[in-house]
């Protein structure tokens, strides 16, 4: 008893100070964010990297994510004969919901873990500490763009999967399931509001702060060679798939 006693006091203690650690690096890159010189080309460069070359994930996420939304919907609406309100199910499913969610798993399981292989292979080259000697800052020159590039593409990306979710559940729903697409429209228009469309894209953005943040962390303070490189990767995917769900459910019960 004891034994379990002193092991989950060790967990928490462990979080405690991983959680402390992390907010100090968010304080810092938030100093850091708003003193000149702005590095527009290196954020512009990262926004490519963590934007440009997830748009093919997020198109087939989104994708499919919103056809089987449609599939789902339909086998349970069609027993109270309530098909009209598919549409209406796809696209709140995808701007508050699966779109921001599904797009900022994605991008950390892409992105995410190329930001903590990247930062943990510079630190255990001593390339962080190289920057240190010179006087700059490896915070504003590593961690900063990728941070404010994550926060800005997140929603962009959102965008994208939202528009296609809703697109390919009207494709199914109305071309496999022969819903009526008057209806299958109006009840979105009816129903959804830019509020549902505006609170999907700060949760994503929120996400992407969330996934670099982490990702930049574990790779920032990375050690013991390449088995240390790959164990910071790997913690830093987790994590940071783990509080986008957990922070999701504050998010929507804060939100809507």
């Amino acid at each position: 008893m004891i034994k379990a006693i002193e092991a989950i006091g060790s967990a928490l203690i462990r979080f405690i100070e991983e959680f402390g650690f992390i907010m100090l690096l968010f304080l810092k890159a938030l100093a850091w964010t708003f003193r000149p010189p702005l590095r527009i080309r290196a954020i512009f460069k990262q926004m490519e990297f963590v934007g440009v070359d997830s748009w093919l994930v997020v198109i087939l996420t989104g994708s499919f994510a919103g056809a089987v939304l449609a599939l789902e919907s339909h086998y349970g609406f069609r027993k109270f004969g309530a098909e009209s309100l598919i549409g209406t199910t796809v696209a709140l499913g995808m701007t508050r919901e699966l779109g921001p969610v599904l797009t900022g798993l994605m991008v950390t399981g892409r992105a995410g873990s190329a930001m903590a292989a990247e930062l943990g292979s510079m630190r255990v080259t001593e390339q962080i500490d190289a920057l240190y000697t010179m006087a700059a800052d490896p915070i504003k020159y590593l961690v900063v763009p990728r941070i404010v590039a994550a926060v800005l593409i997140l929603p962009v990306l959102t965008v994208i999967a939202d528009f296609l979710g809703i697109l390919a559940g009207y494709a199914v729903g109305v071309g496999l399931l022969k819903v009526n697409s008057g209806i299958f429209i109006a009840k979105i228009i009816e129903i959804v509001e830019l509020e549902d469309i505006f609170n999907g894209l700060v949760k994503s953005a929120v996400f992407g702060l969330i996934l670099s943040l982490v990702g930049c962390y574990k790779g920032f303070y990375a050690s013991g060679g390449a088995q240390g490189v790959g164990k910071a990767t790997t913690e830093a995917v987790v994590i940071s798939s783990v509080s986008i769900l957990i922070s999701d459910y504050f998010m929507t019960a804060a939100m809507f």
